[in-house]
């Protein structure tokens, strides 16, 4: 099964829960259940393989230019985590099936687990670090779907905020250290960087790069100081605890480290970081969770300490070591999604998960109790548990490491976390099942039925399995994902319970024997601990939430006031400072061009194009004469272009103009004829020097610009060369638009059609308050003219409508070889619609109206996207084009091009997008229903202000 149809399983099932929920539970948990199978099928299908020493690619490239690619990979370590995602996720489906109550929305929860699913899938699968990073944010916010999935509890949705600020803001500092990573290889792919271990460790940004990563490694897997966010995910049904403490969420910053080991291991700056931050949590996590008294922050602890003991193995550096840590990983994902499992069983059946109300359920629970057994004695590292074979192993490789020339730090440490973990788990199990029963249980407890001890029965099988058969078992699997982590020849290891009497079995007989004594001691060590001051993780994250919130108000509202005039004024200040750095920094190369002498005639259009733009300066007060001025100036600025020989943009300028003229004065006509003076004189001699000093700047870059050559070759030679070999027209412009550059293209029609859609939906709203009233109502500025609708005006436009439509026609067809095309033809033909509603009326030109315009722009956008999508049939990327000549009877042979239907989309979305803001704000002085004769039409002005309310 190819890589991109198993990651892309998971978001495609989360589809079918939701809607299948009508259907029964059970229909939305079988949904779930059949993708994740088929998904897990799809891997098994390609270990064969991967078992063999074999890496497995799939590759799309999307972006090359950028980098961005969506390549996948699959080798030993990705088919390690793959698996653990996808085999214990189907476990948690089946779980979770029994345990949801009827009061939760449970194709909802699929759902958000199916996308959480696929997001850790894309994250182990992905051979593009932008990719990766993608996916990684992706988990922070499905995760944060499902730990605050009881909305209606405030610590659940307390969690999932921490969980996502946390997470997120790591993920934040990781995506700075994977561009910087990608930067010094000059690749983003997972594949080209994995093999750059050399240069990546000699380059000066190594370090920043380590860190940053490493910050967002450490926050995903609840590493020290950031390990305070897991205990408080607890608050999330235990289905959500136990997938996302075993075998994905906290295990993505471990195949982070694990993935990058080759080539960031191996110094130094890595050790200590990695190992030194992986040993406190593994103490820290160990001491805590000996003193909580509910069972999931337990477990939740019992996590980081066991996350903490990865990570040291990770840091150590050596290859035995993350052998050990991907040993222990396959150990803690079982045990660990078993004993959470457990944990929700005993919530479900006695209703409480308070250590201090449960005891002797061994009686009343004898199923459950043997599921927690097991797995409590793997996860305290006794045998013949695969627990014990992944501790004994840590042990051994602390004894052989020292930290600062101490060769006891490490080992003394690891000893006391291992003898904590004991304890723990040997508290797990006496608290909550053994001793007398009682008769105080807030519900009376018994086993289950299937559904729910099924899962961690077969994980705590596994358990079994593994401890006793590790070597034919998981040897190769261990083997292959340690190969990929190691990026070389493996060490010798052997995965057996006997090695004789070694160092680390004295050291874990110590273990044993203080775990048990801490707990014959819990009783007065509960007690001085409870006494104990300490910080609150929960307080200080909330305290140091409410500073940054508090100071980033003061920041933005100290900015953002409501005020234009000083955004604009602090984003033109900026770039000047930036600018005149830049400047002073910079060094500029001697003039090459000489200046050439300019003709009368261009002297005479710069003339006029700055008086009219200071025209518009001082007297932008007055709006009518403001539009006046900037309809000369987009004049003379389309009589340059053509000047400069660019027929297309001076014949796209001048329909612009006219069109957005005509809708501005439709506008305006709503608005008041003078813009009060709200500005100090203080504020506008400011803005005035700001103006002045970027005017001059930037005409200042313009002159150098023009006076020098450049050596780098432009891009419009690239064009000039291939415009007619590659795009089939002689019109660099229009194949630029409809070729090279049509997915810009496409993207800006896509936004035309939406302003205008959002342009219908405000006169949508004020068509239905008082505000339209008002306007129908208002007395006019100055006296108006009585014929709304001059005779000439109407013939003379509608003998001009069919000749208007012809030239539109024209420019349309000849587009792609002289200037013209979609753009400017749709331009033409909705100016010809729009001198009918100018000419005979709103209400006239409506009732002639057969498709509507939001139809229109529909199809625009449609066709284009047709067009494009047609080119994968042929094998091509989207929107290549293919042209070709045709000779079709009576006609001469002639050339055509698919761009031509491209630019039909195009011609569509304009006259659509046009029409339709027209039709919006012509709608705002009718009223439908009137007839033509007594229609408020563009100008709805009346001279009898008594007929107008009553019209209204």
């Amino acid at each position: 099964m190819s890589l991109f149809l198993i990651a892309a399983l998971p978001f495609l099932g989360a589809l079918f829960p939701a809607l299948l929920i009508r259907a029964g539970r059970n229909a939305a948990a079988a949904s779930a259940g059949f993708t994740t199978f088929l998904a897990f099928v799809g891997l098994l299908l390609n270990a064969p393989a991967v078992l063999r020493g074999e890496v497995i690619q799939a590759r799309l490239d999307w972006l090359p230019g950028l980098g961005l690619n969506t390549n996948f990979f699959l080798d030993g370590l990705g088919l390690l985590f793959a698996g653990l995602i996808l085999g214990i996720g189907l476990l948690i489906i089946l779980y979770a099936r029994f345990y949801l109550s009827r009061e939760d929305p449970m194709g909802q929860f699929y759902t958000y687990l199916l996308l959480f699913q696929g997001a850790m899938v894309g994250i182990v699968l992905s051979d593009n670090i932008l990719l990766l990073l993608v996916f990684w944010e992706l988990t922070s916010l499905s995760s944060f779907l499902l730990i605050g999935y009881w909305k209606h509890l405030p610590e659940g949705r307390q969690g999932a905020r921490m969980a996502l600020a946390v997470t997120g803001s790591g993920g934040l500092a990781m995506i700075a250290g994977m561009l910087i990573l990608g930067h010094i290889v000059g690749s983003y792919d997972l594949t080209v960087i994995l093999q750059h271990k050399e240069m990546i460790q000699a380059s000066p940004l190594y370090l920043p790069a380590l860190i940053l990563i490493l910050i967002g490694a450490f926050t995903k897997s609840a590493q020290f100081p950031f390990h305070f966010w897991l205990p408080h995910a607890m608050a999330a049904p235990t289905p959500v605890s136990a997938y996302l403490h075993s075998a994905t969420m906290v295990k993505a910053g471990l195949f982070l480290m694990a993935r990058m080991w080759p080539v960031l291991a191996g110094t130094p700056e890595w050790f200590y970081i990695v190992a030194t931050t992986g040993l406190i949590t593994m103490v820290l996590g160990a001491v805590i969770a000996l003193f909580k008294d509910d069972l999931k922050a337990l477990l939740a602890f019992s996590t980081v300490s066991h996350l903490g003991l990865i990570t040291m193995l990770l840091g150590f550096g050596t290859k035995i070591a993350a052998v050990a840590a991907v040993f222990h990983i396959i150990n803690h994902a079982t045990f660990k999604a078993a004993l959470f499992m457990s944990a929700g069983i005993i919530d479900h059946e006695t209703h409480t998960r308070d250590i201090k109300r449960l005891g002797g359920l061994r009686f009343l629970m004898p199923i459950t109790f043997t599921i927690a057994l097991i797995a409590c004695l793997s996860m305290a590292g006794l045998p013949p548990f695969n627990g014990f074979l992944s501790k004994e192993m840590m042990l051994e490789e602390a004894f052989h490491t020292s930290w600062m020339g101490s060769p006891y730090f490490i080992p003394g440490l690891a000893v006391f976390a291992a003898l904590f973990s004991a304890a723990y788990s040997f508290r797990y199990i006496v608290h909550v099942f053994l001793g007398p029963k009682r008769h105080d249980y807030p519900a009376h407890p018994h086993d289950p039925g299937t559904g729910l001890w099924l899962a961690p029965a077969f994980l705590v099988f596994l358990v079994i399995a593994i401890g006793i058969g590790s070597n034919h078992i998981v040897g190769p699997l261990v083997s292959v994902a340690a190969g990929a982590v190691i990026g070389g020849e493996l060490p010798y290891f052997s995965l057996k319970l006997w090695h004789g009497f070694t160092p680390a079995l004295w050291m874990s007989l110590a273990a044993v024997t203080g775990g048990l004594l801490l707990l014959w001691l819990h009783p007065r060590l509960s007690k001085m601990w409870n006494a104990a001051p300490r910080p609150e993780a929960k307080v200080i994250f909330d305290s140091l939430l409410g500073t940054l919130t508090r100071a980033s108000r003061g920041v933005t509202d100290a900015l953002h006031n409501g005020s234009i005039t000083r955004y604009s004024a602090i984003m033109v200040a900026f770039t000047i400072a930036i600018s005149l750095y830049a400047y002073q920094s910079g060094v500029a190369s001697e003039a090459t061009r000489a200046v050439q002498q300019a003709g009368a005639l261009p002297v005479i259009g710069w003339i006029c194009l700055v008086s009219a733009t200071g025209f518009i300066v001082l007297n932008h007060r007055n709006r009518l004469l403001a539009l006046v001025l900037i309809g000369v100036v987009g004049l003379i600025v389309s009589l340059s272009f053509n000047y400069l020989s660019a027929p297309d943009l001076a014949l796209t300028q001048i329909s612009v103009e006219v069109v957005t003229i005509i809708l501005m004065l439709l506008a305006l006509n709503f608005l008041p004829k003078e813009t009060p003076v709200e500005s100090p004189l203080a504020i506008r001699a400011r803005d005035a020097v700001i103006a002045i000093v970027a005017g001059t700047g930037v005409g200042g870059l313009i002159y150098a610009l023009m006076t020098r050559d450049f050596s780098a070759p432009s891009i419009s030679e690239f064009h000039l060369a291939n415009s007619y070999k590659g795009g089939g027209g002689t019109n660099v412009v229009n194949v630029i638009l409809v070729d090279f550059r049509g997915y810009d293209t496409f993207g800006e029609i896509i936004v035309l059609g939406i302003a205008a859609l959002v342009i219908y939906a405000l006169t949508e709203a004020i068509l239905g308050s008082k505000v339209r009233a008002y306007l129908l109502n208002r007395k006019p500025d100055s006296p108006q003219d009585g014929d709304p609708h001059p005779l000439m005006m109407v013939v003379a436009t509608r003998v001009m409508m069919p000749l208007a439509l012809m030239v539109a026609a024209y420019i349309f067809f000849r587009g792609h070889n002289l200037p013209g095309g979609g753009f400017i033809a749709g331009l033409i033909a909705a100016i010809a619609m729009l001198m009918q509603y100018m000419a005979s009326g709103f209400s006239w030109a409506a009732e002639r109206q057969k498709v509507y315009y939001h139809g229109i722009i529909g199809s625009g956008v449609l066709i284009a996207a047709a067009t494009g999508m047609g080119a994968w049939l042929a094998g091509q990327p989207f929107l290549t084009s293919a042209f070709g000549y045709l000779h079709w009877a009576p006609l001469e042979e002639f050339e055509w091009a698919t761009a031509a239907l491209f630019d039909l989309g195009v011609f569509l979305a304009v006259v659509g997008a046009v029409m339709l803001t027209l039709e919006s704000l012509a709608r705002l002085a009718w009223q439908p229903g009137m007839n033509s004769e007594h229609a408020m039409d563009i100008n709805p002005a009346r001279d009898d202000a008594a007929k107008l309310k009553e019209e209204v």
